[in-house]
């Protein structure tokens, strides 16, 4: 018999179930008697017993449905090593629901914060593998996480809706995506959707720069300018502050976002009419594009390979098009940034593209 559990933690995003599909019928195709647990809210049914049985059935019809049957909730990993307000020891309690239900494996799916604790637990002794889930793909080790490519679409979509009306009004549009500490979905995005301007965390602009841009495009005889704005973009200044100087710096802003400051800064230089258009969570909603159902149901398998030989305390990637694995050790705090001398940058860049810098 083998026992498997099986939670999402962190951030929703589309292609959630198909990954669990993915490693449920590789499974269940190899082995008969198999034993699936599904824990609900991510960590915190690992820690609360908060459990279900699962059949095959379960996973049936989810390919393409957004979202994560077993529910998710965000668990920090700085917190998990402090007891909670009944002095329960998390760790000590995840370990305890693991061996009580006699688990062979458990397997998680989920982002950055969720495989630092997957790792955790890795070095407590548990059998781990995970699966690389994020719309920021900024999970070390995988040239690609399921769900960025459908956040990518509808984030693109967004600022193809944009384009029209702005050439309409001939304003300043501002499209705010989804990324605070990294940039790959705004820079994707931005690319696709054709924004004239694209601000990343990892490229500190500078306001001067921006309006620069704009003004080339009016005396170009082009009458509106598109902006794709990453959540984290930070300006040069603030890029020179401490960690606690910008928090601070931020709990006493007036903008509810950067866009918003951007937007203010922009309008009282030019005169423009600027509009802000936030996607905010659809990005994470609706169902999963077919790319992502294609890379989240070979990811799935992958892991049920790395079950069935015994092959623990992996993540499997993609790298190079091709299916690989890497060591939890190996993903844990890391984080892939988008590279301001890369490629696509320079390419963008040729392209007439402005980073505000």
């Amino acid at each position: 018999m083998l026992r498997i559990g099986m939670l999402t933690s962190g951030g929703d995003c589309q292609a959630l179930n198909a990954a669990m599909r993915g490693v449920v019928k590789g499974i269940t195709n190899n082995i008969q008697e198999v034993e699936i647990y599904g824990f609900s809210e991510g960590y915190k049914g690992l820690i609360y017993e908060n459990y279900r049985m699962l059949t095959s059935g379960d996973f049936s019809g989810i390919l393409t449905r957004g979202g994560t049957i077993l529910g998710t909730s965000r668990q920090p990993f700085k917190l998990m090593k402090i007891l909670d307000e009944n002095g329960l020891n998390k760790v000590e309690a995840m370990k305890a629901t693991y061996s009580k239900l006699n688990l062979d494996c458990l397997v998680i799916l989920g982002g950055n914060g969720t495989h630092k604790t997957a790792n955790l637990l890795k070095d407590e002794g548990l059998n781990i593998v995970t699966l690389p889930k994020t719309i920021d793909n900024d999970i070390w080790g995988t040239d690609m996480t399921f769900g960025f490519q459908s956040a990518v679409d509808i984030a693109t979509n967004a600022i193809d809706c944009i384009h029209t009306t702005a050439a309409s009004h001939g304003r300043v549009f501002i499209v705010e995506v989804m990324g605070h500490k990294v940039g790959w979905l705004t820079l994707h995005a931005g690319i696709a959707g054709g924004a004239d301007i694209i601000l990343i965390p990892e490229i500190p602009y500078d306001i001067d720069r921006i309006i620069e841009a704009i003004e080339k495009r009016k005396k170009a005889g082009k009458g509106f300018t598109i902006l794709a704005v990453a959540e984290g973009a930070i300006s040069k200044e603030n890029s020179q502050l401490s960690k606690k100087e910008l928090k601070e710096k931020l709990k006493n802003s007036p903008y509810p976002s950067v866009s918003y400051e951007i937007a203010a800064q922009i309008q009282k230089k030019t005169g423009q009419e600027i509009r802000i258009t936030v996607p905010g969570h659809m990005q994470r909603g609706g169902s999963p594009c077919p790319y992502d159902r294609v890379l989240s149901t070979r990811l799935g398998t992958a892991a049920a390979q790395l079950i069935l030989d015994k092959d623990f305390g992996n993540m499997v990637s993609i790298v190079n098009g091709d299916i690989s694995k890497v060591p939890l050790d190996q993903v844990a705090g890391k984080l892939k940034m988008v590279i301001p001398e890369s490629s696509i940058i320079k390419v963008a860049k040729l392209g007439g593209t402005s980073f505000g810098d």
